[in-house]
């Protein structure tokens, strides 16, 4: 595989990484049947889209970014679905992780 392909699989795998971590809001602490069967699979598809990337991409730099887009997506719609606090401290920390994951796919070199 090479890095094209495997950027857009770890974009899908952090687009899982999301949904399972807001999906777990929604589980009631796993009490809720649907909610807890679609976060369970949003995580086993979140964790083997991680995996097939790591064929072309950099162990590091794939686990960071995959984890970046958990973060900065779970924040944002924590933010807007929850009410969560939209302090600009909070968003500026929220920015400066969306950098670090355009640094290292910039930084990444395209034999990777």
């Amino acid at each position: 595989m090479s890095a094209g392909p495997a950027w857009l699989i770890l974009f899908l795998a952090g687009l899982c990484e999301i949904g399972w971590a807001v999906g777990l809001k929604y589980t009631a602490s796993f009490s809720r049947l649907w909610p807890s069967i679609w976060t369970l699979a949003l995580m086993v598809a979140s964790v083997i889209l991680l995996g097939w990337s790591l064929k072309a991409l950099p162990l590091g730099t794939a686990y960071a970014v995959w984890t970046g887009i958990g973060v900065v997506g779970t924040a944002v719609l924590g933010i807007w679905l929850f009410g969560e606090a939209r302090e600009a401290g909070r968003l500026l920390s929220i920015a400066l992780i969306v950098a670090g994951i355009v640094g290292l796919k910039l930084m990444t070199p395209s034999g990777h």
